[in-house]
């Protein structure tokens, strides 16, 4: 296996070439069997990695939202807190200081709970703690995605880049309670379902599942051809990224195919049927 990784960083173009026309038809594949126009290929992601139960989600007009409330809190969360923190500290790998810990970790106990709490509410006659609002789905998914990005962000600069910074990606309390700020403008902006600011922050939160699949791929693949901490500058990773984007495209692909396969629509899954396949023996 390790010589086999040898021989193809030896020979560049033999896999990069390839690559690039793997993840060429992919693309194409995906465009032209998914639904039309941004939003469409939107819901085509989202797809693949949230219910999309009507009943759960914010609405462009007469539609719902690529993402439910939740989903769509955390993707647009993780974009604001990876984009804030390349902002003010650039390349950043150290370790938050506790305090911002302890609150990005309520942040995912928040998260849990309140998951937790709409999950029972599927199970008839079962006692769950509050009834479930989107709004609440929307703020704790923004804290757990916010707390994805602390985390993801310097795991990333720490096995990419040759010079890394020892500075926190969230260097102060005050920096966090700025992007926790933003979070809930940004959340407020989607309570209100302003088309204005409705549709680009639908875009975004669809773009989000991308962005972060793809970091995470390309990751691997660094890990995987022992590259680790060996890239200057952004142009060195032009093919990791388009390696990790097409692992990122394969996983919604298939997933796209089966759920298609299984439901016969792109719509978001239906309560009735969602409850029916969860607990099939209250609904005999």
């Amino acid at each position: 296996m390790k010589s086999w990784l040898r021989r193809l960083r030896n020979f560049p173009v033999i896999w990069k070439i390839p690559l690039l026309l793997t993840v060429l038809l992919m693309v194409l594949g995906w465009m032209f069997n998914t639904p039309p126009g941004l939003l469409g290929k939107s819901d085509a992601v989202g797809y693949a990695v949230c219910h999309r139960i009507d009943l759960r989600s914010y609405h462009l007009g007469d539609r719902a939202l690529p993402l439910c409330a939740r989903c769509t809190g955390m993707y647009l969360g993780a974009c604001l807190g990876l984009g804030f923190q390349y902002l003010f500290n650039k390349r950043a790998c150290g370790t938050p200081h506790w305090t911002i810990i302890a609150l990005l970790g309520l942040f995912v106990i928040f998260f849990a709970v309140d998951g937790i709490n709409s999950y029972l509410t599927f199970i008839p006659n079962f006692p769950h703690l509050y009834q479930p609002r989107n709004f609440l789905r929307l703020f704790t998914g923004t804290g757990m995605g916010i707390a994805i990005s602390a985390a993801l962000y310097p795991a990333f600069n720490g096995t990419i880049w040759v010079n890394v910074s020892a500075k926190p990606g969230l260097s102060s309390f005050w920096q966090a309670c700025g992007l926790i700020l933003a979070g809930i403008i940004t959340d407020f902006l989607v309570i209100s379902e302003n088309p204005l600011a409705l549709y680009p922050l639908a875009l975004i939160s669809a773009g989000g599942v991308l962005l972060l699949l793809t970091m995470i791929y390309c990751m691997v693949w660094v890990i995987l051809f022992n590259k680790e901490n060996q890239y200057e500058h952004a142009g060195q990773l032009v093919y990791p990224l388009v390696a990790g984007f097409g692992l990122a495209l394969s996983q919604i692909i298939l997933i796209d195919a089966g759920r298609y396969l299984l439901t016969g629509t792109w719509d978001g899954f239906h309560i009735g049927w969602l409850e029916n396949q969860l607990f099939p023996l209250y609904h005999v």
